[in-house]
């Protein structure tokens, strides 16, 4: 039977965090239902262009919306009366932010035991370089990702997009859901300390156990791969399009060869097999190149499919917005309140709690009344007098 509540309704969170790792974090619990509440300053910097406003929406859709200035005493008291009224505490600050406003875990555990709060920082909150800054380009460099997805002999270019934030996000939400559920078994609150640097780190695993049988420093090798030949992005028909293709088997290969018409130069006995293919992957890559330029991506795409070979369209916006397995997924969403450009659903479909989109992300202080009033139960002369001295 459906049920008609979220699976995370009983769930209340103060969320600290800003940018885009924390509130990816926090947005995805609220999909599924958590109270979370947004503290940002008074005057917010958050939502100030079109490009902003955009990013500002996307990440912090479903949640409440409340001002608070953290420089006045009244203000952090403030703060430990909702993290009283909280299951959890998210921030995203460098390690000294939150102590300096006696809002750490020591003096918020003393308000809530039972109280669990995340840390999300580039470090984490210990060792000698626990007070280094930065986002998600710098955490992919310090974590080795730029230089090892770099081309062989080519300046350290990285991902094009904040791929460490995506996984910080994701590793935060999951440490929650964890501790979430060690707290309903025990009653236990805890802290979760996690360094997005070690986060991206963690993801490189076949480097690092590379490094450890051979004793060689791995190497950036660009879209090459020790597996599979072809194994490349190739340019295609058409200004900047592009198709990925990877062919892992011997039954690849040769459906790799009746999709493209079983050349004669694919039965050369230098590509015979997978590690002759591999020695010879320049001269294989010159040879795929000039095939995949004589079709749009899509038509390489689909022929190759059909044949059992992996490869996909590399996709700009345009594309991914009409791209049918997207669509057939529900993954685009219009927000429910303002007329704003389609945003990302949740890509998890639970069966019985479904995600849902209740409301766009919230202006500065637009849940200040509710929060403040009914949940903290303060009175109307009580808030106007915050409001007057700069406190909310």
């Amino acid at each position: 039977m459906q049920n008609n509540q979220s699976i995370l309704h009983n769930i209340r969170i103060l969320d600290f965090t800003w940018v885009l790792a924390g509130p990816y974090a926090t947005r995805l619990l609220a999909d599924f239902g958590a109270e979370v509440i947004k503290v940002q300053p008074l005057l917010s910097t958050e939502a100030d262009d079109a490009f902003s406003q955009g990013y500002y929406n996307t990440w912090n859709r479903n949640k409440l919306g409340i001002t608070l200035n953290l420089n006045k005493p009244q203000g952090v008291s403030l703060a430990k009366r909702l993290a009283g009224m909280c299951d959890v505490v998210v921030e995203n600050f460098a390690p000294r932010v939150m102590a300096n406003w006696g809002l750490d875990y020591d003096n918020l555990r003393k308000v809530k035991p039972d109280i669990i709060m995340l840390s999300m920082s580039v470090m984490g909150q210990t060792g000698p370089w626990r007070d280094y800054t930065g986002f998600g380009p710098t955490v992919q460099a310090f974590s080795g990702m730029t230089y090892l997805t770099s081309f062989p002999g080519g300046p350290p270019l990285g991902p094009g997009f904040s791929y460490a934030d995506h996984i910080a996000g994701l590793y935060a939400s999951l440490a929650l859901l964890g501790a979430l559920e060690h707290r309903r078994k025990t009653g236990e609150g805890q802290y979760i300390d996690i360094s997005q640097v070690e986060a991206m780190t963690g993801l490189l695993g076949s480097a690092f156990l590379d490094y450890a049988a051979s004793g060689k420093e791995p190497k950036p090798v660009g879209n090459s791969s020790m597996l599979a030949a072809p194994h490349n992005v190739y340019p295609c028909r058409g200004e900047n399009r592009w198709c990925a293709i990877s062919v892992f088997t011997e039954d690849e290969w040769r459906g790799f060869k009746r999709a493209l018409g079983n050349p004669a130069w694919a039965d050369d006995k230098k590509f015979a097999t997978l590690y002759s293919r591999i020695d010879n992957r320049d001269e294989l890559d010159r040879l795929v190149t000039t095939w995949t330029q004589e079709h749009t991506a899509e038509e390489v795409m689909s022929r190759l499919q059909e044949n059992g070979v992996a490869a996909g369209v590399v996709q700009d916006a345009t594309d991914l917005a009409g791209d049918p397995q997207l669509r057939a997924r529900g993954f685009f969403i219009k927000h429910p309140e303002k007329e704003l450009p389609p945003a990302d659903a949740s890509p998890i479909k639970l069966s019985q709690t479904p995600s849902e989109y209740r409301r766009a992300a919230p202006f500065p202080g637009q849940d200040n009344d509710y929060v403040y009033g009914r949940l903290l139960g303060l009175s109307e002369s009580e808030i106007a007098d915050l409001k007057k001295n700069g406190v909310i």
